[in-house]
């Protein structure tokens, strides 16, 4: 992996200021609505001005934040879960009012714990949850009778009242860890993809640079013909026995080679048989494992196919990075050799990427390709030459299998990669030739 991708960190866990308040604002015309209609349809004995002076105090901690940040803004993190402990606060309070969890609107203690799972942190959704449980569990102890008919009082036994704290720790617990995961993966895929399309992007940067040496070439064709032109009259007015006739003929034999390395420039992209848009499997190989030699560990290249040519890959910079990507980690791995091998019939061809190192544990095996997974956490005693297993290998899989390749992982005797491709789709990558 590239220092860009290895520095690459997750985006910050923010939520829209936008979205909390409009969520806010919904929370808080739930509560005046069951309010009014409780004590003012239903006439049942409540608190009705603590409760409604509770609601306006939410109201108002929305227009504050609504004044303090703008709508298009992300609320930072802090702010957010300093906003959810208040509307823990609040809600724990109105509940307390108005018969503490015999109240059928308990369940909503755990609203601002799932927002938190899908926005935050883990540590800050932890603490949400322990506020939520700690509330729920003062409910229990303290809160007023529940709304009632005037004259009568509903109070249910308290094991009943405990069997509703035990299910809303329950439903916190399971739907909190649940809404966190889901999350968490979809944070962590978006962010893998988005390192990926940066590795793709600075990798066609570099691939498109014939086509900015050859406009260059273009570019300054005619200011050196002009040079070559002036030189030539000069050699031919110059006697030559004078001092200047050598250093004359010297500066018109180097603008000469100066036209024909423009010449073979503005040539780069359009010749399909160059190497700079082709090559054989041998000089893929070659290129991918080059920049990894001279680290302790031999790289050893095969090759071994049904027909004698070798087949011809377009220089591809997903291909490219890729297979470098998964050479980088064979050789992170390795105790003393890696084996990239080439295969290849009239239908298919596959390089395989072998090391003797201790191989993939089970583990690590079922989840490899998944983003930000590691193995130096599982495998304490491995070779610490390497980073993880996560990114790089999610990127090269990403990438490969863009261009139509199969990519498999096995443990054999050390870990080997296996990257197929149908031959027809190669050749459909190829440009023409000229």
């Amino acid at each position: 992996m590239t220092d860009e991708t290895r520095s690459f960190t997750l985006r910050d866990r923010v939520v829209r200021v936008r979205t909390l308040l409009l969520l806010r604002w919904l929370a808080i015309l739930g509560q005046l609505t069951a309010i009014l209609f409780v004590g003012v349809v239903l006439e049942f004995d409540m608190p009705l001005a603590a409760c409604l002076g509770l609601v306006a105090l939410a109201a108002w901690t929305n227009v504050f934040l609504r004044i303090k940040f703008a709508d298009n803004r992300r609320m930072p993190e802090g702010w957010t879960t300093a906003v959810m402990a208040f509307d823990i606060a609040q809600l724990t309070l109105q509940l307390g009012l108005t018969g503490g969890l015999t109240n059928p609107f308990a369940l909503l203690l755990i609203a601002p714990v799932m927002v938190s799972a899908t926005t935050l942190s883990a540590g800050r959704t932890l603490t949400l949850g322990v506020l939520v449980l700690l509330a729920a569990t003062v409910l229990v102890i303290a809160h007023a009778p529940l709304p009632w008919y005037s004259g009568e009082h509903y109070s249910p036994p308290f094991l009943f009242i405990g069997g509703i704290w035990l299910s809303l720790v329950c439903s916190l617990i399971f739907m909190g860890s649940y809404a966190f995961r889901v999350s968490e993966e979809n944070r962590l895929l978006a962010d893998a993809l988005g390192a990926t399309e940066i590795v793709l992007s600075r990798e066609q940067n570099l691939h498109a640079l014939d086509g900015l040496a050859a406009a260059a070439a273009h570019e300054l064709g005619t200011p050196l013909g002009t040079i070559l032109m002036v030189a030539r009259e000069m050699e031919r007015e110059l006697d030559p026995g004078s001092a200047l006739y050598d250093d004359v003929t010297l500066l018109r034999s180097q603008a000469e080679r100066c036209r024909e390395i423009l010449g073979q420039l503005k040539s780069l992209g359009e010749d399909g048989d160059s190497p700079l848009v082709r090559l054989n499997v041998h000089t893929l190989l070659e290129e991918v494992a080059g920049p990894h030699r001279g680290v302790g560990i031999e790289i050893d290249i095969l090759l071994a196919g049904d027909t004698g040519e070798q087949p011809i890959v377009p220089r591809n910079p997903a291909i490219l990075y890729g297979l470098g990507n998964l050479v980088e980690n064979a050789v992170d791995f390795a105790s003393t050799l890696v084996r990239v091998s080439a295969e290849w019939t009239e239908e298919d061809l596959t390089i395989v990427i072998a090391d003797d190192g201790p191989g993939f544990t089970d583990d690590v095996l079922d989840r490899l390709g998944d983003p930000y997974i590691s193995r130096r956490a599982s495998d304490k005693s491995s070779d610490q030459r390497g980073g993880g297993l996560g990114l790089g290998i999610f990127i090269a899989k990403t990438l490969l299998e863009r261009t139509g390749a199969t990519v498999t992982f096995e443990k054999r005797a050390g870990a080997t990669v296996t990257v197929a491709w149908p031959r027809r789709i190669l050749r459909s990558m190829l440009p023409e030739r000229n």
